[in-house]
């Protein structure tokens, strides 16, 4: 009987339905309206980057200060006015094994008095004079790491030299000798700066963790876990310590406060949006510097900010397109755009004061595809480098290119002052020029 029942529901159902124009089983084909786009707003504003000069001939007069206090450059990562002014009329290589992919890193070198120390495509450290007179030459890496050409970073404290890598290796030579003291490995490559703070030192992992280690023996004393992103850039990550607290960026763009004592979260500042985190492996963030109370960065989102170090609260927020580490001298905030302009900036304010374009002379087709590397402030000049291997002498009080040195073809690295030389590093060479 049920069955019956069954049936005679489900001839009625299908019998009163059907797929022509006048059931009901589908609606009447209507067009689709289109809404006027001023009712959709954009979440993906490409802002406009500096692309004029700005009182181009105002003149900037600096007192004669130089900053000589090497600690306070390491950990402010200011390095201010140095005391160089190179005529960079002779140059010299020290030469080693190509490093692949150079382009894609910011290896620095690290320096022990008049030694400048670095290392080469199969994982070798290498110290050696400035007139490049080898003194050891270090290796501590099996067959297969070696196959890996592991990227090191370096820091040290006169007696340690501390190295880490982007194959999640750490460990610790003898300055004086090169060698073994300690080795460890993490669970995670490195890609940051390396900060040393009496007993201890701090390096960022590329889970977005800043890990404080034991100079020691290299037992990690704790860490601090920030929001990570699935996929990052392999731009250099940073760290400034001040009056025992450590601040330091991730590859999303957050700025974070740790106390290094209790190894506490003191604040955290996020600086883009949620809406962009996943595209966060194109945000190339500057070095972060300080002037103590202060710190400033930039990045390649057109931004450049200043934040109070003791709140984690923005000072304030302006337009200039850089992934380059700025330089403070007195009330002044130097930087260079990724487009090629040198921009001045009053540090307290966050006023442009002055924009000139130092690469005019290149021609527009070439111009396009340099990009500045780094630069460095001296007595009278800034020098700065490029992607094409060129170095930028360029006036300070002026802003204006006064030449343009060809040391190589290919891209060379943020410009490094040792005593009365001037070093650049590529592929295959550190290049000192005098």
């Amino acid at each position: 009987m049920n069955k019956i029942i069954c049936f005679f529901i489900f001839f009625i159902i299908v019998t009163s339905c059907s797929f022509n124009q006048n059931s009901k089983f589908w609606s009447a084909s209507q067009n689709i309206s289109e809404e006027k786009s001023s009712n959709f707003k954009k979440i993906f504003v490409t802002e406009e980057s500096l692309s004029q000069e700005l009182n181009s001939n105002l003149i900037i007069k600096l007192d004669k200060n130089v900053n000589n206090n090497l600690a306070i450059r390491n950990y402010y990562n200011n390095d201010g006015r140095l005391d160089y002014d190179g005529k960079l009329k002779k140059s010299s290589r020290y030469k080693f094994s190509r490093i692949e992919n150079f382009y894609q890193y910011e290896p620095t070198v690290s320096f022990n008095k008049k030694n400048l120390i670095f290392f080469d495509n199969k994982g070798s450290i290498i110290q050696f004079n400035h007139r490049s007179k080898l003194i050891w030459k270090k290796n501590y890496y099996s067959k297969s790491e070696k196959k890996l050409k592991p990227i090191m970073q370096f820091a040290n404290n006169g007696k340690a030299l501390i190295v880490a890598d982007n194959i999640a290796k750490y460990y610790m030579l003898d300055l004086q000798t090169g060698n073994l003291i300690w080795s460890k490995k993490n669970l995670a490559p490195f890609n940051s700066q390396i900060k040393i703070y009496e007993d201890k030192f701090f390096i960022i992992d590329y889970s977005n963790t800043l890990r404080c280690f034991s100079i020691k023996d290299g037992k990690e004393l704790w860490n601090i876990r920030t929001e990570n992103s699935l996929i990052r850039s392999q731009k250099k990550l940073s760290m400034i310590i001040v009056n025992g607290i450590i601040y330091f960026n991730n590859s999303i763009g957050d700025i974070s406060a740790v106390n290094i004592k209790k190894g506490e979260l003191l604040w955290q500042l996020p600086t883009q949006s949620s809406l962009i985190y996943e595209a966060a492996f194109s945000l190339e963030t500057s070095d972060i510097i300080t002037d103590s109370t202060s710190l400033f960065f930039s990045n390649n989102k057109n931004q450049l900010f200043s934040v109070d170090l003791g709140s984690g609260s923005f000072n304030w927020e302006n337009k200039v397109n850089s992934n380059l580490r700025p330089t403070l001298v007195g009330n002044y905030l130097f930087t260079a755009s990724i487009e090629g302009y040198l921009v001045v900036i009053e540090k307290k304010s966050g006023n442009i004061i002055r924009v000139t374009d130092i690469f005019k002379n290149f021609k527009p087709k070439k111009r396009i595809k340099i990009k500045p590397t780094g630069f460095i402030m001296g007595l009278n000049n800034i020098y700065l480098s490029t992607n094409n291997g060129r170095i930028l002498v360029i006036d300070i009080a002026s802003g204006k290119t006064k030449s343009a040195l060809k040391i190589d073809s290919e891209k060379i690295s943020r410009p490094i002052v040792l005593d009365k030389d001037l070093f650049v590093v590529k592929d295959n060479a550190i290049i000192r020029l005098n």
